[in-house]
């Protein structure tokens, strides 16, 4: 690969206002992507990352989407296709996780993570496939999912999480057989990711516990997900535990 083996193309990322997913914008521009990222309360955040975007002498657009929301998804896919005049990588990182006891989840939050986490994704690849399926992809559309080490793990506490992750995981291998072979479809699944907010005891905890002796890093997640977008394109259907060995 070249330094920039995304030069020329252009990506979306939901949720890729701060965290994990102003990580991920933020090393798609540095290997040459054009980013538009996607927002729903983060509006200070989303325009900080898009000057981040601009600064690595890029493209950068910061729409304002619910992921959950079919109208809402489709005006920002053509709002993106109208900026770019084309979409060739899609990443689907927006999602909302939660603790709660499984005896005593509620209906409603069961269903407000679910509609973020498995709905969102399955919208967004929805209405964005048209555009990674046109002509301009001569190698192909890509798409990611950010799932969970949780989809693969049981946690106790974050059944409803972890099952709306899993279902994602699933979602992935589907869309690969459904959207190929035109578009190849992966996802990345993140084990205990340090963030500026992370409790540090739990950290010190995953740690102790995980082979490589140290929790991700939101770098970790962003190569991984330049992997499957920059990568071999016959690689389609996988779903890349980033965990350190924490899931073994």
């Amino acid at each position: 690969m070249t330094n920039q083996p995304l030069l020329g193309k252009s990506a979306l990322v939901t949720g890729g206002a701060r965290r994990v997913g102003r990580g991920i914008a933020r090393a798609l521009a540095q290997a040459g992507a054009d980013v538009a990222i996607t927002f729903r309360n983060s509006r200070a955040e989303a325009a900080e990352t898009a000057r981040e975007i601009e600064s690595l002498d890029r493209r950068a657009l910061a729409v304002e989407c619910d992921v959950r929301s079919e109208t809402s998804v489709r005006s920002a896919i053509a709002a993106v296709a109208s900026s770019f005049d084309r979409l060739d990588i899609l990443v689907n990182n927006a999602a909302v996780f939660e603790s709660a006891p499984l005896e005593s989840l509620t209906l409603g939050q069961w269903d407000r993570v679910f509609e973020t986490n498995a709905r969102g994704p399955f919208l967004v690849a929805r209405e964005a496939l048209a555009h990674l399926r046109v002509g301009k992809n001569e190698e192909g559309g890509r798409i990611v999912n950010i799932g969970s080490l949780g989809g693969m793990r049981a946690w106790a506490g974050h059944a409803h999480y972890c099952a709306s992750k899993a279902a994602l995981h699933m979602l992935t291998q589907a869309m690969a057989k459904a959207f190929a072979p035109e578009v190849s479809v992966n996802c990345v699944a993140p084990g205990w990711i340090e963030l500026e907010e992370s409790d540090a005891w739990q950290g010190a905890h995953f740690a102790l516990k995980t082979p490589m002796q140290r929790n991700g890093s939101v770098e970790d997640v962003a190569q991984a997900v330049l992997f499957f977008a920059a990568g071999p394109r016959f690689v389609t259907g996988q779903v890349l535990a980033v965990d350190g060995g924490l899931g073994l």
